[in-house]
C-alpha cells in the first residue's frame, strides 16, 4: 500500500522522511542525521538506567497525566470496559481498547460514549505469555491509553494531522520527552478485518505508542477492483466510517520515566518486593537485569535457541559464565511472571472470568496453574491467593469493584488451589499408565501432543509431567512458546450456533417487517391480521401475536382460522406461522388468531421468574454470577449460570426466599427501547445476560431496583402474576457451570402436590404420620446399616471357609502357584477368599457355580495382569469383566464351561 503520510506537522515543522538504513522502512525524523527509524534491533534501548522522561511517574500519575491531556484538547473521558467482552461473542477477552467499539460503534448502529474519546483500557494478550518475565517488557495484561475518533459520513471529527499533533504535543509538552529523539515509522496494520495505515511512535529504542488510521475492511468476493487496495497480503476495500485507532502504552511510559532494569520493576514493585523477600533470592548486580532487558529488545524470542543465544550474550557483556547467569535471573523471571499473571488474573476473576475448562475460564485457569508451577519452583508456599490480596490493595483505590469483589475473588482463587492439589495427586497414576502404554510400543519421547493433552484435560502442567515422566525414563521436551500453544486453542474462540433454515430469505425480503402485538399488547390472547405470503407450510401476517420461538423461549401455538399453528420462527424481522392445513391461506385474506393462553402464560411466568431468579442468585452468590443459558418449558424451567463451586442447600433456600419475596412485593416490571449506547450508558453491561443482542435500538426489561437486562421475551406487567417460585434441583453440567431448575406458577403448585403425594406414601409405608417420617426413616436407616454390617460380618465367615477348603488345592505352575475351581457364593464371597489367598506368586481364579460371578486376583511378583487373565476366562464361558493389576472381577454366560476356561487360563500361566 502507497499513501502519502506527509502530516501537517511533518510539513510545517521541516520533518524528513528517510529510510531506515537497517530494515528498510520509510520513518519520519527532524534530526537531519538520523539514519535509523528508532525500533529494535534498529536501535537499542537508551533509557535503561537513564530515564528518557524528566520525571518519574507512578502507573495512576501517567494515566491520569495522558487523560487529562486529552480532557484538556475537547476529549470525552470513558471509564475503562470490563476485560471480559460481554457485548460480543466472538472473542475471549478484550486486547485492545479498540475492541470495546466493535462492532456496535465501527458499524454505525451504536453511538460512540463520546466523539472524540479517550481511555485507559486494561488489556490482555496470552501471545507473549512464555516471554513473560524473561524479557524484561512482555505483559500478560497492560492498559493501552488511547484516544479515538469516529469519522461517519458527512461527519467527521479529525485524522492523522491532528493525531500526530496530539502525540507530539503529549510527549513533548506534557511528559518532557526530546522531540529529536522521537521517531513516527510508518507500518501499515491490519487485524480483526480492518485495516489503515499506521505510525509506530518510538522513543529512545521503545515503541511508546501506535497511531492506526483504521479506514478499509476486508474486501467481500464482489467488491469493485477499482476500490480495492491490498495490504500485508490481502485485500480490503474502503469503509463507511473512518476511525481513529490509537494505543500508547502505559507501562512502557512509567517504564521509561523510571529507567528500571525492567518493566516489571517499575509497574509491579508492590508484588515483586515482597516476593524477592520471602523468597531471599540472591542479590542481582542491577547491572545484569539491564543488560538482559537492554539486549531481550533486539531479540524476537520465539524458541529455545533465541533464549540460548540472549543468555549468552548477556553473559559475555557481563562477564559471567550462562549457567551462573541462568541460576541468578531465573527467581528474578519467575517473580516477574507471577506478579504480572497474577495482575490479570486480578481483572479477569473481578469483571467475572470464572475458572474451568473452556473459553476465557481455561485462560484464568491457565494463569492460576502457571503461577502455582513458578512458586513451587521458588519453593515458596505463599497462597496464591494472598498474592491476588496484594493486587487487590494497591489497586482498588483506581478499581473500586476490586474492593467489592474481594472475598469472592480471593475464595475462588483458593478453590482452584485445593482443585489443582487435587488434580495433581489424580494425575500422577494417569501419566504413569500413558507411559507404559507408550513404551509398550517403541516410544522413547513423550508426544506434544499428549504433552498438551494432560494440561488441556487433566489441568497436569508440563512440567509436571515432565518430573513423572522422567522418574519412569521417559523423555519429555517442553516447547518454549507452549503456554502460547495452549493460549492459542482456547482464544480460538466460539462460533455462534447456525441459525435454523425456515424459508429461503429470498422469499421473505421484499415483505414489509412484521408488527409485533406480543410486545404491543402481552396479554392479548385473540387477534385479527391480513396474510401477506404463503411459503410452503409457513403462513406469513401483516402482524401476530404468536411470539416467535428464542431467547430460551419457545414459540407460541394455537390457531389460525381454526388451523392449527405447529410452529412460529422469525427471520430478519419477518415472523412466519407453520400450519397444519396451508392450502387454507391465501395472500391478501384475513385471519383470526387464537393463542394457547395456558401454554404462553406459562412461558411468561417462567420467563419473568428466571429474571427474578437472577436477581436473587447475584445477591446471595456474588456479582460474578452470570446467566450462561436458559431454556423455558410449561412446567419447569431451567436458567445455567457462571459460578466457581455448587450451590449449597442453605444458599438454594435462601435464594428461593429471596425470589418469592420480590414476587409478593409485587415489583413492577418494565420493558423499554433504547439507544445501544445510552442502555449501556444507563444500566452497564449486566444488560447482556441472556447473550449478545444485535441493533441499534434495544429492548430492555427492567424489574423495579431487582433486575436489568436486554431481553426479547414476553413478560408479565408485575412480579405478583408470576406466582410462587420453587427451586427443584441443581446439577453440576460443566465445569463452572451450575444448573438451576426450577418451576413458577401452577407448575410450582403441581410440583409440590406431587412432593405431598410422595411423602403421603411414604407415610403409608412406614405407618406413622407426617410428622414422623424423619426419625422413622433415621432409624430404619440406622437398623438397615447395622443389619449391613451383620450380612458383611457373615460374608467374611464364609470367606474363611472358603478360603480354608480352598488352601490345599494350590498347583504348581513352573514357578506360579496357581487356584482355580468352581465354587458356590456371590462375588463379594469370591472377591474376599480370592485376596485372602493372594501371595506374591499367586494367581487365584474363582467362579461361582450359582451366580455365574468370576473373580481373579494375581500377586505381585506374577508378571501378568488380572484383567488380562479374567479375559481368557469369558472368552471360553462368555460373559465379560474386567480390573486392575492385582485383581479383576466379571460374570460368565455359560456355566457348562466354567472348568474348561479354568483350563485354559492354566495353559495360559
Amino acid at each position: 500500500m502507497i499513501m502519502d503520510m506527509s502530516t501537517r506537522m511533518f510539513k510545517e515543522e521541516g520533518w524528513i522522511r528517510k529510510t531506515c538504513k537497517v530494515c528498510g522502512k520509510p520513518f519520519w525524523t527532524v534530526d537531519p542525521d538520523r539514519e535509523t527509524c528508532g525500533d529494535p534491533p534498529c536501535d537499542e534501548y537508551e533509557f535503561i538506567g537513564k530515564p528518557g522522561i524528566p520525571r518519574k511517574y507512578t502507573l495512576e500519575e501517567m494515566r491520569e497525566a495522558f487523560l487529562s491531556y486529552f480532557e484538556r484538547n475537547n476529549h470525552g473521558r470513558v471509564k475503562r470496559y470490563p476485560v471480559l467482552p460481554r457485548w460480543r461473542d466472538d472473542v475471549l477477552l478484550v486486547g485492545a481498547s479498540i475492541m470495546d467499539f466493535q462492532p456496535w460503534v465501527i458499524s454505525g448502529e451504536a453511538d460512540p460514549p463520546a466523539n472524540p474519546l479517550t481511555i485507559s483500557q486494561p488489556s490482555i494478550r496470552f501471545t507473549d505469555i512464555d516471554n513473560v518475565g524473561i524479557t524484561g517488557r512482555h505483559f500478560t495484561i497492560f492498559e493501552m491509553m488511547a484516544h479515538h475518533a469516529f469519522n461517519y459520513p458527512n461527519t467527521p471529527i479529525y485524522w492523522m494531522d491532528e493525531t500526530v499533533e496530539y502525540a507530539y504535543e503529549f510527549f513533548t509538552k506534557d511528559l518532557g520527552m526530546k522531540g529529536e529523539d522521537i521517531t513516527f515509522k510508518e507500518n501499515p496494520w491490519a487485524g480483526g478485518g480492518n485495516a489503515g495505515p499506521a505510525f509506530e511512535v518510538l522513543y529512545r529504542g521503545l515503541e511508546v505508542a501506535t497511531l492506526v488510521f483504521m479506514q478499509y475492511k476486508l474486501a467481500p468476493p464482489d467488491a469493485d477492483p477499482s476500490q480495492i487496495v491490498e495490504i500485508k497480503g490481502d485485500k480490503y476495500v474502503p469503509m463507511d466510517t473512518r476511525v481513529v485507532d490509537t494505543g500508547y502504552g502505559l507501562e512502557r511510559l512509567v517504564w521509561m520515566s523510571q529507567g528500571t532494569p525492567t518493566a516489571y520493576d517499575a509497574v509491579l514493585g508492590y508484588v515483586v518486593k515482597p516476593l524477592k523477600r520471602m523468597a531471599g533470592i540472591d542479590k542481582i548486580d542491577d547491572r545484569i537485569l539491564m543488560e538482559n532487558s537492554r539486549l531481550a529488545g533486539m531479540f524476537d524470542i520465539e524458541d529455545r535457541g533465541d533464549l540460548r543465544v540472549l543468555r549468552e550474550t548477556v553473559a559475555k557483556n557481563v562477564d559471567i559464565a550462562p549457567d551462573e547467569l541462568t541460576r541468578l535471573v531465573r527467581p528474578y523471571e519467575l517473580i516477574y511472571a507471577i506478579a504480572d499473571h497474577t495482575k490479570a488474573l486480578t481483572f479477569m476473576l473481578a469483571d467475572g472470568v470464572i475458572p474451568s475448562n473452556a473459553k476465557a475460564g481455561y485462560l484464568a485457569r491457565l494463569l492460576i496453574r502457571k503461577s502455582i508451577r513458578h512458586l513451587r519452583e521458588l519453593g515458596l508456599q505463599i497462597p496464591l491467593s494472598e498474592i491476588v490480596a496484594m493486587h487487590i490493595k494497591e489497586l482498588h483505590k483506581t478499581f473500586p469493584e476490586f474492593k467489592e469483589m474481594e472475598d469472592v475473588v480471593l475464595d475462588m482463587v483458593e478453590v482452584e488451589e485445593r482443585k489443582y492439589a487435587d488434580t495433581l495427586d489424580r494425575g500422577s497414576d494417569l501419566v504413569r499408565r500413558e507411559i507404559e502404554r507408550l513404551k509398550k510400543q517403541g516410544v522413547g519421547e513423550l508426544p506434544l501432543e499428549r504433552l498438551m493433552l494432560f494440561y488441556e484435560s487433566h489441568g497436569l502442567t508440563p512440567e509436571i509431567v515432565k518430573e513423572i515422566a522422567e522418574k519412569e525414563s521417559m523423555t519429555v521436551h517442553i516447547p518454549d512458546n507452549f503456554y502460547s500453544l495452549i493460549a492459542k486453542e482456547a482464544e480460538k474462540g466460539s462460533k455462534g450456533e447456525e441459525e435454523k433454515k425456515i424459508v429461503d430469505f429470498e422469499l421473505v425480503q421484499d415483505l414489509p417487517d412484521t408488527r409485533t402485538l406480543y410486545y404491543e399488547e402481552p396479554l392479548m390472547k385473540e387477534f385479527d391480521a391480513k396474510v401477506l405470503g404463503v411459503m410452503e407450510d409457513w403462513v406469513v401476517l401483516d402482524a401476530t401475536a404468536f411470539y416467535p420461538e428464542g431467547g430460551g423461549q419457545p414459540c407460541d401455538l394455537g390457531e389460525l382460522n381454526g388451523v392449527e399453528v405447529l410452529d412460529v420462527q422469525k427471520v430478519g424481522k419477518i415472523i412466519l406461522h407453520k400450519v397444519k392445513e396451508p392450502e387454507k391461506f391465501k395472500e391478501g385474506g384475513i385471519v383470526h388468531g387464537k393463542i394457547n393462553w395456558e401454554r404462553r402464560i406459562q412461558h411468561m411466568r417462567h420467563h419473568t421468574g428466571t429474571h427474578v431468579l437472577m436477581g436473587a442468585l447475584v445477591r446471595v452468590l456474588g456479582k460474578h454470577v452470570w446467566q450462561a443459558g436458559s431454556q423455558l418449558n410449561t412446567d419447569w424451567a431451567r436458567l445455567d449460570i457462571a459460578h466457581y463451586k455448587r450451590v449449597s442447600e442453605e444458599e438454594l433456600k435462601e435464594i428461593e426466599l429471596l425470589a418469592n419475596r420480590i414476587v409478593m412485593e409485587d415489583r413492577e416490571v418494565k420493558w423499554e427501547w433504547l439507544p445501544r449506547t445510552e442502555a449501556e450508558q444507563r444500566y452497564g453491561f449486566r444488560l447482556y445476560q441472556g447473550g449478545v443482542v444485535p441493533g441499534r435500538v434495544i429492548r430492555v426489561l427492567s424489574i423495579k431496583d431487582w433486575d436489568v437486562q436486554a431481553c426479547g421475551g414476553t413478560h408479565l406487567p408485575r412480579t405478583g402474576l408470576i406466582g410462587p417460585i420453587k427451586i427443584l434441583r441443581t446439577e453440576r453440567i460443566q465445569d463452572g457451570v451450575e444448573r438451576i431448575i426450577f418451576a413458577c406458577g401452577e407448575a410450582a403448585i403441581k410440583e409440590w402436590q406431587k412432593e405431598r403425594k410422595i411423602i403421603s406414601k411414604t407415610s403409608e409405608v412406614f405407618r406413622v404420620p407426617l410428622e414422623k417420617l424423619p426419625e422413622t426413616a433415621e432409624r430404619f436407616f440406622e437398623e438397615w446399616k447395622q443389619a449391613r454390617k451383620e450380612v458383611e460380618k457373615l460374608n467374611k465367615e464364609l470367606a474363611k471357609l472358603l478360603v480354608y477348603e480352598l488352601e490345599n488345592r494350590v498347583e504348581k505352575i513352573g514357578e506360579i502357584e496357581f487356584i482355580g475351581t468352581v465354587v458356590e457364593g456371590d462375588i463379594n464371597h469370591l472377591r474376599e477368599a480370592a485376596l485372602t489367598l493372594k501371595r506374591p506368586k499367586r494367581v487365584v481364579a474363582l467362579i461361582s457355580e450359582d451366580s455365574k460371578a468370576v473373580v481373579v486376583s494375581v500377586g505381585d511378583e506374577v508378571l501378568q495382569k488380572a484383567g488380562e487373565l479374567i479375559k481368557i476366562i469369558t472368552k471360553v464361558a462368555g460373559g465379560g469383566g474386567g480390573g486392575k493389576k492385582d485383581l479383576a472381577q466379571g460374570k460368565i454366560k455359560n456355566i457348562l464351561k466354567a472348568k474348561e476356561a479354568l483350563e485354559e487360563l492354566k495353559k495360559a500361566l
